[in-house]
């Protein structure tokens, strides 16, 4: 399956966007739990101009500057909002190189252990810290029917994520440390 073709149609079903536009939503928008760069969304976009899922316009900028600006189509549409019906089978359990030395923690002296585990926490409450600052955007829970509502949820799905990640690392620590 094509995810990212779905999150391109998802970003293009909100509004009309430029490559670098949807660029920009990768970065910034999804980019708490998926990822693309743009060497994968430029050829997705072509794909997608070739099925049928979006068409695009040349708009020209200045004089020479020229840009495409990418709408979905209605087929782009029915397409997406099948893929959106669609449950989705859980994904295995996802490689964290972090939990596969842990898992050897009783090869390393109790000074290392106890940096990686310090180390592991810091950047996760850096991580959370950070998350919590996104959530600022949401004055309230928006209406289940509006726009940002899938987004308030995945963003307190992810601070709910790094909670647990920090209170797991300070019991690590705690049972090291004993």
């Amino acid at each position: 399956m094509r995810t990212l073709k779905y999150a391109i149609l998802g970003l293009l079903n909100q509004r009309d966007m430029s490559g670098y536009e949807l660029m920009k939503q990768f970065e910034s928008g999804l980019n708490e739990f998926w990822s693309a760069k743009h060497s994968q969304i430029y050829p997705e976009l072509a794909k997608l101009a070739e099925e049928g899922s979006v068409a695009y316009q040349v708009q020209i900028s200045g004089s020479v500057l020229q840009k495409k600006v990418y709408s979905i189509t209605e087929a782009g549409r029915k397409d997406f909002l099948a893929w959106l019906e669609q449950d989705v089978r859980m994904e295995p359990t996802p490689k964290e190189v972090f939990r596969l030395k842990l898992f050897f923690a009783n090869c390393l002296d109790a000074g290392t252990l106890l940096a990686n585990l310090e180390s592991q926490l810091r950047q996760h409450e850096d991580r959370l810290t950070h998350l919590k600052n996104n959530q600022k955007k949401f004055a309230e829970v928006p209406a289940a029917d509006s726009e940002r509502f899938g987004d308030y949820l995945v963003l307190m799905g992810a601070v709910m994520r790094e909670e647990m990640s920090c209170e797991w690392l300070r019991k690590c620590l705690e049972l090291c440390r004993k």
